[in-house]
This record gives structure tokens, sequence and C-alpha cells, in this order.
């Protein structure tokens, strides 16, 4: 049976990625997709997230959601994604938002569904956050929540926060207390997924539709990392969507996880205890290690079927 599934988003160019695999994946049954500002401002993400919809032809409606976290100011990461998410790759203008905001959708569908529903959060997890602080009883009706979010090691907006977790850390916080399973899809996880210009040559000569062609011209314009010699970028957020695929390609550790909620300069910080040095029981899995050339090759195939 097909995962009943809500994807929330910040698109964003991985976020792209990712939403066009959950749309070429039949194991994987979109309910909804929700959209908060965090790579760029909603004004952005809301309409990448339609376009990237009619795009793939999909019909799964999408909500808008949180302009801002629960506390605290926005800041987006356009360095990274440019100025209108997408790294200026213009797409046809997709349809209107469903009625319904994020935090509405999110309670109606886990109210409604005959079977829990996986909660896969690839942005801030204010929306996640806000639907399960509104409704505490629907924690029940959750199967999984699936985060791309955190480090053990260095961050990538702080030196020790990763750009999600460090948005809204309180709402990060919310979704680890929850007591359902949760499963982290970290920085460290993500670089091993580092897509080269090689990968993109690859794929372009897999022939396909409109969103292959688009997809690789998205992730073209990502900077390569400085943290790793300018070889390529590693790609987050389809990582998240793999792991509901196919998750023999991962390697997994339970561990307790708390996030760092102070002012300081180690706000958003995931404190990951990989090796029960608290001797706290774990609240999260994390995945630790990838199949690089299977995830790569799925990606392909799954991008190389949508129009």
């Amino acid at each position: 049976m097909p995962i009943p599934l809500i994807l929330d988003c910040d698109p964003g160019t991985d976020d792209a990625l990712a939403l066009f695999l959950a749309f070429a994946s039949p194991e994987l049954d979109l309910r909804a997709i929700t959209v908060a500002g965090g790579n760029v401002g909603l004004p952005q993400t809301l309409p990448n997230a339609l376009a990237l919809t009619a795009l793939a032809r999909a019909r799964v409606p999408v909500h808008a959601g949180a302009d801002r976290p629960l506390l605290g100011d926005f800041r987006s990461a356009h360095d990274i994604h440019g100025a209108d998410g997408l790294g200026g790759i213009v797409l046809p203008a997709g349809g209107p938002a469903a009625p319904d905001l994020a935090v509405d959708a999110i309670r109606r569908i886990l109210r409604e569904s005959a079977d829990p529903v996986t909660l896969v959060g690839i942005g801030p997890a204010t929306n996640l956050a806000l639907a399960l602080m509104a409704e505490p009883s629907l924690r029940a009706r959750v199967a999984e929540i699936v985060l791309m979010t955190g480090a053990w090691g260095e961050g990538n907006i702080t030196p020790g926060a990763e750009f999600n977790a460090w948005s809204d850390p309180e709402a990060l916080a919310v979704l680890l207390r929850t007591g359902r399973p949760v499963t982290l899809v970290t920085l460290d996880l993500t670089a091993q997924a580092l897509v080269t210009p090689a990968h993109l040559a690859a794929w372009r000569t897999r022939g396909g539709g409109t969103c292959l062609r688009a997809a690789c011209d998205i992730q073209a314009t990502v900077p390569a990392s400085v943290r790793f010699d300018r070889q390529g970028a590693p790609l987050h957020d389809p990582c998240a969507v793999a792991w509901l695929l196919r998750p023999d390609l991962f390697g997994v550790q339970e561990c307790h996880v708390e996030v760092d909620l102070g002012p300081g300069p180690s706000r958003g910080r995931t404190v990951i205890d990989r090796w029960g040095r608290r001797g706290l029981p774990a609240n999260a899995r994390v995945l630790t290690t990838l199949d690089a050339d299977v995830f790569f090759t799925l990606l392909a195939d799954r991008l190389a079927s949508l129009p």
C-alpha cells in the first residue's frame, strides 16, 4: 500500500528535486504539499511549489503556511537558492493555492485518514509543529516524522547549526517531543549525496521531459560548496524522500537528540548523542550512511519518468 504522506517544504532548489522525486514515486500517496518561508520568503516559496506541481502534472493540493518561525525573525538563504528560490530558472506559473492554511490542512488530513500519515519536513518545521500544537491528540495519527534537519558535526548557517534547525529551533523541539517516531536526515548524511557536474551531465543524457531538464537547470545554479573543495553541492532534501522509498540505502542509529534554544551562537545546534553518553532514551532515528550511487540512480530514473 502506498504511504499516506504530507510533504512540508520551502522551495528552494533541493526542494524542487525532492518534490519531483515524490511526484514520480507510486510508493507514496501524497495527500498535500504545505509550504513555509525558509530558503526564501513565502511570497516566493508558495508560487515555486505551485509551479513545480503543475510542471509535473501532479494533482496534489498546495497549501500556504507560516511565513516566519514560532519565535524570532525570518531569514532566507537566497545566497544559495537565488532571490526567487530556484536559482533564477523561470518556470510556467502554477495554479492557485488550495484554500486551507497549512496548519488546518495537516490537521484535517490526519483526522480523516483511515491510516496513520507520515509527515516529511524539508524546511523549517513551523507548519508541522503548529498543527500538532493546535491539536495534540492528532499525534496518534502520525506514523513517522521525517525531517531534513540538524547535524552532529558542523552547521551550514552557523558553525554549529544546520539551516532548517536554526530557522525554527522551537518548532523542531516540539516535534522531537511528540513521542512519535522521528527520523533525522542530517548534513552529515546529505554530504554523502554530493552532486557534481558529472552527475548533471549524465542526467541530461537520459532524455526525459521538462521536469528532468528543469531539475538539471535548477541544480546547476547551486554554488559548489567550499566544504567539499568546490567539487559539487550536497543534495539535501531528496534524501528525506528516498528514505521512504529505499530505507535499505541508509545506515541508521537510534539517538537522543536535543536542539539548543538559547540566544547565543549555538542556537539551533542539534545535540545528537550518538554514543549514549548522557544515558537518555533515544527519541530519534538518525540516518548515518548512504549508498550514493544507488541513490543517484534512483533519483535519475524517477525524474526521467516525469513529463
